[in-house]
């Protein structure tokens, strides 16, 4: 029995959804020929506790160094103080680090990995190089092209990449060229390439609907169009995002626009229907009575609820995160309208708007403008998401679970 050690760092939900995912095909291929551990921190380590009851003597829970929010993202500010300063009640950067290193370390001594497989804990490439132990590190962005904050991050993104060099592979969880959609976050140099696998996306597969339709989906299925807006990230983006959608939907364009606006928060009170009486209605009430919705809000949806709305939608509004736009460009052929958080964002968007499969917007202004030209362009944009579903590579962890195989061998 192999002991593999699978590192997710805990900012945002990607690493984690990405590594589940993974965890999965691994159980179904590799389950009697591999022991596994996870580490993380914060509320990742709870979703692994939660995750894996059985197995909690499996999860190990190390504090990663992680930048502190701000209104929109981290903030950059209050990050570069915190690397030397205590700030909001979080104790400098550089002894986090220490201390995240040296415990790591100890885990590594104690549990003896034979593989290690990281997912953004890049400080665990450097520990395994060490102890040469072969390892893996998934990723969609190397040396990313940074906009508005080039100067505050480019040091960061210098030490995040010398760490990633030290990997045994690096896994490229997107499909290979030219139908890569982290293409602008990724600048290999040379001497890495034999290193770098395209794996294809971690996909989830396709989505089995077993349950019976809910009131949401009975609400939505007969409509003429709608447009599927998502609301992501921490607490202070998702406040600023719904502000700015709020704006967007009071413009005289967007009055007869019909909208979802999925809350990603498990708060039933969030879930109402708008109707364009102007009244407001309980998802069954405005399905029991019919009503004309103009806006449904919607705190949570379940998988099957999710893949219905985007199934049923016309585009979708994203913040730009790799898997979302993997399965809305990829899986559904959907245009996006992507207003970006982070640099990466940015970089993944633009790379879909060159390839004329959604839109770039950074303003509510050009958010508005966005869904007039998907509307007025919609056969282009279809017929370009046609030819990229048709390449999209979901065979992301399959790929990455043969390479995990062939590394234990040999």
């Amino acid at each position: 029995m192999k002991k593999i050690g699978g590192f997710v760092y805990p900012w945002g939900n990607g690493h984690f959804t990405r590594m589940m995912h993974l965890d999965k095909t691994i159980q179904d291929i590799m389950k009697d020929d591999v022991e596994m551990h996870y580490t993380s921190s914060g509320e990742i380590y709870q979703k692994l506790l939660q995750k894996f009851p059985q197995n909690k003597d499996r999860i190990h829970n190390i504090e990663m160094p992680t930048p502190i929010d701000g209104k929109k993202g981290p903030s950059i500010t209050l990050s570069s103080l915190n690397f030397l300063l205590p700030v909001s009640g979080r104790p400098p950067l550089l002894s986090v680090v220490t201390k995240y290193l040296r415990k790591e370390g100890r885990l590594y001594n104690s549990q003896k990995f034979d593989l290690v497989i990281n997912d953004g804990d890049v400080g665990s490439n450097a520990i395994a190089q060490r102890r040469n132990i072969k390892c893996i590190f998934i990723t969609n962005q190397f040396r990313p092209k940074l906009w508005a904050s080039r100067f505050y991050l480019y040091p960061g993104v210098i030490y995040v990449s010398k760490n990633i060099e030290k990997a045994t592979k690096i896994i490229v969880a997107d499909s290979p060229p030219p139908y890569t959609i982290c293409e602008y976050n990724l600048n290999f140099p040379d001497k890495l390439k034999e290193k770098v696998v395209y794996a294809g996306h971690f996909s989830n597969g396709e989505i089995v609907h077993s349950k019976p339709k809910s009131d949401t989906e009975k609400l939505i299925e007969n409509v003429d169009s709608f447009g599927y807006w998502m609301i992501t990230g921490n607490k202070s983006t998702k406040k600023i995002t719904l502000e700015n959608y709020k704006t967007a939907f009071h413009s005289s364009e967007m009055t007869s626009e019909r909208r979802i606006i999925s809350h990603a928060s498990a708060d039933p009170s969030l879930d109402r229907v708008l109707g364009k009486d102007g009244k407001t209605y309980s998802i069954s009430e405005a399905l029991e009575k019919k009503i004309d919705w103009i806006q449904i809000d919607i705190g949570f949806l379940s998988e099957q609820e999710k893949d219905t709305v985007l199934n049923l939608c016309k585009y979708a509004v994203i913040n730009g995160s790799h898997t979302a736009m993997g399965e809305i460009l990829g899986g559904k052929a959907k245009p996006i309208i992507g207003i970006p958080v982070y640099d990466e964002h940015t970089n993944q968007i633009k790379w879909a708007q060159d390839k004329n499969l959604g839109i770039l917007a950074t303003t509510v202004k050009q958010t508005v403008k966005a869904v007039s030209l998907i509307h007025n362009d919609y056969n282009k944009y279809q017929e370009n998401l046609s030819g990229f579903s048709r390449n999209y590579n979901t065979g992301g962890t399959k790929n990455t679970v043969k390479i995990i195989s062939e590394m234990l061998e040999n």
